[in-house]
């Protein structure tokens, strides 16, 4: 493995979306990931247009990178083979409640007891001292709990709507690695593990109200809740006589650009509304109704090449199929078709992020269920005798390491 975190290796005990991606960003910069998942699988295998049943389209995007072991650890047998997986580890993640956790003897003593260094590592919905702490939570019940479907109704007045992409479990996803690399680093200087607990209602909180406690950050508050110009019913593409732009004028010298652009240079100091960033701000709705109604005078063409040439923020408003057609996404190289071995040819994308000296390129695709436990279980010191016992007893699945080892290699 190549990549800044090439060495470490991860325990990914966590299924769905939040924790699988939190996992796989890890992988991306160069850990190795090993996924450990129930006999019938992480859920997410199964949604979506797919060549085989357990090998769903958004599975393959959030497992690229990691080894599949299948286990039952109820059975004492898989409990004891993931202890001794642990030993060899440097990060247990979850994404099961902390009382599940318990109750299959994988709490974080337990886990700490074979390996006193492990970053034990847990997603889940609610910060444990709260009235909450033992409620399952998914990304709509957060997104609610968080206020984002009553800031879509504030915006547009119509009925509250989730935001239309996992929000919730990719925002916490993320939080989540940049938590576990601190970890690390401190580890790396003291020496010592520690347990860490990223809670989805609370990250996401602080990402919501980060703009919107607004004049309730003031103790009495001086205004409402919300920023005002991200709730506005104006802030949105901008129609144009053929098409849709996005266009964000923001800076005083913009706006002089702009209005100077459209033959309107006095109005920037006549007009109070457009005289500075505060004013702009109290008036967003008036100011973006001004330009919605510029913008509906020309063509798109145009606009882009009159906005761009007067320095002025724009682009076009893609769709996701022309997303996936997008010239600059094409001339970085940020998708690539690659062969996996089951599911045919598949567009992945790179990591976005660029590093001079380590570059980051996972080497493996998503993997089959199972398709690694054999391989694992061996480096973890499990003899063939205890490895053919679980799998006569169901414990784990039994592919060979001859039949699936390398089978999801990077083509």
């Amino acid at each position: 493995m190549s990549g800044p975190l090439a060495g470490v290796r991860v325990i990914d005990f966590t299924t769905i979306v939040m924790g699988p991606y939190a996992s796989q960003l890890l992988g991306d910069l160069g850990a190795e990931l090993i996924k450990v998942e129930a006999l019938g699988g992480d859920a997410m295998r199964f949604v979506g247009p797919k060549k085989h049943a357990d090998m769903g389209p958004n599975f393959l995007h959030l497992n690229r990178g990691k080894r599949s072991v299948a286990l039952d650890l109820k059975h004492a047998l898989g409990r004891a083979a993931l202890l001794q997986m642990v030993k060899r580890a440097d990060v247990f993640l979850y994404s099961l409640r902390p009382h599940t956790l318990a109750r299959l003897g994988l709490g974080y003593d337990q886990v700490r007891a074979v390996n006193a260094g492990i970053i034990y590592a847990g997603c889940f919905g609610y910060g444990q001292r709260g009235p909450n702490a033992g409620k399952p939570a998914y990304d709509d019940l957060i997104q609610g709990a968080c206020a984002v479907p009553s800031l879509t109704r504030r915006a547009t007045g119509g009925e509250p709507r989730y935001a239309p992409l996992n929000l919730a479990d990719r925002t916490v996803g993320m939080y989540a690695a940049m938590t576990i690399n601190a970890a690390l680093y401190e580890r790396a200087r003291s020496g010592l593990g520690q347990e860490v607990q990223i809670p989805m209602f609370e990250t996401l909180t602080q990402f919501v109200l980060g703009d919107h406690m607004w004049g309730h950050t003031h103790v009495p508050p001086n205004d409402g809740t919300a920023y005002v110009r991200l709730i506005s019913p104006e802030r949105r593409p901008f129609r144009t006589l053929d098409g849709f732009i996005c266009v964000l004028i923001y800076s005083d010298r913009q706006w002089q650009s702009f209005l100077a652009l459209i033959g309107q240079p006095g109005r920037f100091t006549e007009d109070a509304r457009f005289r500075d960033a505060d004013s702009r701000t109290r008036h967003v709705d008036e100011v973006q109704a001004f330009v919605a109604v510029t913008l509906a005078t020309r063509g798109t063409e145009e606009w882009l090449t009159v906005l761009e040439a007067a320095d002025i923020p724009v682009t076009r408003m893609n769709t996701l199929e022309s997303l996936l057609e997008d010239p600059h996404l094409a001339a970085t190289g940020f998708f690539e078709e690659v062969e996996h071995p089951t599911e045919g040819r598949l567009r992945m994308m790179r990591v976005p992020a660029e590093f001079s000296r380590t570059p980051a390129q996972p080497e493996r695709l998503a993997p089959r269920l199972g398709e690694h436990s054999v391989q694992v279980l061996r480096e973890a010191g499990l003899s063939d005798r205890q490895i053919a016992e679980m799998i006569e007893l169901g414990v784990t699945l039994g592919v060979t390491v001859d039949a699936a080892a390398n089978t999801s290699e990077r083509a």
